[in-house]
Order: structure tokens, then sequence, then C-alpha cells
């Protein structure tokens, strides 16, 4: 299982999900909610983690279903999500095609 790239996405969002406190995910995890974004705004897509962290680029109104907003999580939590990010991108270039 640790050849799948695929498994190891899902292994990280789970990973990336621990790191939250409960205040937090209550903040994230709730499908029905919006949230607009401003440009220059940043956040974690949990279902394309490989593009790392996005930058929003027009003001707009998405669901937060699968989205962690910089602004939505502790400076902390945070730095632990960018560390997630930073070792799956190794894993996944260090890892045979």
């Amino acid at each position: 299982m640790q050849n799948n790239p695929q498994a190891a996405v899902y292994i990280t969002r789970d990973s990336i999900m621990k790191l939250l406190s409960d205040e937090e995910v209550a903040r994230v995890s709730t499908a029905e909610t919006r949230i607009r974004f401003v440009p220059g705004e940043h956040y974690v897509d949990l279902l394309h983690l490989e593009q790392g962290v996005r930058v929003a680029t027009l003001t707009k109104e998405m669901s937060t279903a699968n989205l962690i907003p910089r602004r939505s999580v502790g400076d902390d939590t945070w730095r632990k999500i960018l560390s997630e990010l930073v070792a799956a991108s190794v894993a996944r270039q260090a890892s045979p095609a």
C-alpha cells in the first residue's frame, strides 16, 4: 500500500485533519458552510493536497466541505499543515513512478 500514491494522499488528508483542534474542525468541516474568499487568501483543498497551499484569485463564495481556509486555523496548526504538505510532496517525489 505504501507504493500507492493515492493511498499516501488519503493518509496525508487524515493526518492533516488530526492536526486541527475540535474548535478548528468545527469551523472547517460543515459541508453546508460557505465562505467568501478574497483575492490573495490562502487555503488547502483536501481533495487536491498535491497542489499544496492554494491562493484565491477572485472574490468567490465556496463551500468549505473540503477546504481548510488559513483564517480558520491557528498559526501553530497552519505551520503543522504546511509541514505535512512538504513531507507528502517529498514522499511523492521520492517514490518510483
